[in-house]
């Protein structure tokens, strides 16, 4: 295993429920971390699991640029990265085994393709098993749904995490929209969920999982990821 290899899997959802709205990935929660593992000498893979288009939140790119957050500006900016919003990778095409850790941006689209994978719930228990660091923020601990741990239960089961909040998709006023609620689905699944305040920053890191609560929390999660490998070398 490559210590310096972490694959990023982002959702290739793009609809909002039935609203006629859309979404996709919450472009911060994947450029923040992608320059977090690429500025540390890591070699990032960007893979959705059919490969090709990334559908981005309209609501997280502003044409003011000026209101974006920097590594989105980058993010844009830079050829290499922005090529993989056009031209992800096929999830299937890679070996789990090949990656020290593999994150998982969120962003409202990650709560319908991602959470009901087979394959994805596959992927991540073939990592986890490797030995991965697992890290994931917002809606993207979605992902989780049907990962499973080394005795075949839940990958989040007894363990400390924490994600987009019951409360702050109350805020959004999006918990009729979603197919369900990521911090209930959590707790259901026996893992110890906690929170900081509504859209402020706040990670926890579990052993090898890693998880934030919102994008404000991307930075300290791609920093607990990075710890987390160091340690697994």
């Amino acid at each position: 295993m490559n210590s310096l290899s972490i694959l990023v899997i982002a959702t290739a959802h793009a609809a909002l429920g039935t609203t006629g709205g859309t979404t996709g990935v919450w472009l911060e929660e994947l450029s923040t971390p992608y320059y977090a593992f690429i500025d540390a000498g890591a070699k990032v893979t960007v893979a959705t699991l059919n490969g090709g288009v990334i559908p981005v939140d309209p609501h997280s790119v502003s044409d003011d640029k000026s209101k974006n957050p920097a590594t989105v500006n980058r993010f844009l900016a830079d050829k290499a990265a922005s090529a993989t919003l056009t031209s992800s990778v096929r999830l299937a095409d890679l070996n789990p085994a090949d990656y020290a850790a593999v994150f998982i941006p969120g962003g409202h689209g990650a709560m319908w393709d991602l959470a009901g994978s087979e394959a994805l719930g596959a992927f991540l228990t073939k990592a986890w098993k490797s030995g991965a660091v697992i890290g994931s923020v917002c809606h993207g601990p979605a992902a989780f749904s049907l990962a499973k741990n080394g005795k075949g239960e839940p990958l989040v089961s007894g363990l400390t995490v924490t994600s987009f909040s019951d409360s702050e998709e109350t805020k959004m006023q999006l918990t009729t929209t979603v197919p369900f609620l990521l911090e209930s689905r959590l707790r259901s699944q026996g893992a110890k969920y906690v929170k900081g305040a509504d859209f402020t920053e706040h990670a926890v890191r579990d052993g090898r999982l890693v998880t934030g609560q919102n994008p404000m929390s991307s930075e300290k999660a791609a920093k607990l990821v990075l710890e987390a490998v160091k340690e697994a070398r």
